[in-house]
């Protein structure tokens, strides 16, 4: 059996990157548009917002 990738839910929280985690906000056919709700690295997002693609993230519990 294969095991197939979760893609993310309106409203799933997914982490990014290792150490940024978010809540999806929109789902688009390739990526997924995430609020940043925790982000430990110093890397800066205008309007705390980003585009994440199915294959760079992972859906986490809230």
């Amino acid at each position: 059996m294969v095991k197939t990738k979760k893609i993310a839910e309106l409203g799933d929280h997914v982490l990014f990157k290792n150490a940024i985690k978010g809540i999806v906000v929109k789902v688009n056919e390739n990526t997924v548009i995430v609020n940043i709700i925790e982000n430990k690295t110093s890397l800066e997002f205008e309007g705390n917002r980003t585009v994440v693609s199915h294959k760079n993230y992972q859906v986490i519990g809230a």
